[in-house]
């Protein structure tokens, strides 16, 4: 408050000035009147990718203490697959299931996020790349509120799913992955991009003409052959079972 205090009266000095030096003084930089006074600290800052001079605020309230009031733990469940593969309907079962049993959770549907926060990239490389990076960051802060946060995107590449896990703390990414076969992906086709894409319509569509790479070690693997097809209900409970076991249900 006594920071913009001085800010006020800085400003109301400057109204009295000619009105040169009032423009001069209000385009001073407003760090000026944070400067520490006799006694105080300096406040570190950094640089953090392109951005300069910014510092860590630290608040009483941290993630143990959302998760308590929760009673549950935050974290990322990260779903990957092919498009087709079920993977926003296993988020909509999970969340379901979750929601039944009092749990507080968040989905990053990788359609949805395009409709606002990443409607700005395009489906080149480097923006599918962008896609992922933002996301993986929207879901951390999602984890340190204590939710569970359920991202279900293609995400085809093990380097940017890396990435992602390596954001948030030892344990707090849930990888699954739906593993169904490109043709049965393919057969279901709920958007129609298949077609698309093997008409040359589309291109650098994953499993068509751009690679996906399955998970080596994941956490969670969802298999689906020979017909043998789980029902979504069926797969939000293994997914569930794991949370339960590793005590992310309760804090």
């Amino acid at each position: 408050m006594a920071a913009l205090g001085n800010q006020a009266l800085n400003l109301c000095k400057a109204s009295a000035l000619d009105p040169a030096e009032a423009v001069h003084a209000k385009s001073k930089p407003s760090a000026a009147v944070a400067l520490p006074r006799k006694g105080e600290s300096v406040i570190e800052v950094s640089t953090v990718g392109n951005s300069p001079n910014i510092a860590w605020h630290k608040c009483s309230v941290e993630k143990g203490d959302r998760e308590k009031l929760l009673n549950q733990k935050g974290c990322v469940v990260w779903i990957t697959g092919l498009s087709g593969s079920g993977k926003s309907t296993l988020a909509c079962a999970l969340t379901s299931a979750l929601h039944a049993k009092g749990k507080l959770t968040y989905i990053l549907d990788g359609d949805n996020c395009r409709h606002g926060l990443n409607c700005d990239l395009t489906f080149k490389a480097e923006d599918r790349a962008e896609n992922i990076r933002r996301i993986g960051e929207v879901g951390k802060l999602f984890a340190d509120a204590g939710i569970i946060c359920i991202a279900s995107l293609i995400s085809p590449f093990r380097k940017e799913r890396e990435a992602c896990r390596n954001l948030l703390p030892e344990g707090d990414f849930i990888e699954v992955y739906m593993d169904v076969p490109l043709q049965v992906c393919e057969a279901r086709d709920p958007k129609g991009l298949y077609k698309l894409a093997r008409d040359g319509k589309i291109k650098g569509f994953t499993g068509v003409d751009d690679p996906y790479e399955p998970p080596l070690s994941c956490e969670v693997v969802l298999q689906q052959r020979d017909g043998n097809f789980e029902s979504p209900s069926v797969m939000a409970e293994k997914v569930m079972s794991y949370l339960e076991q590793k005590g992310y249900l309760e804090r």
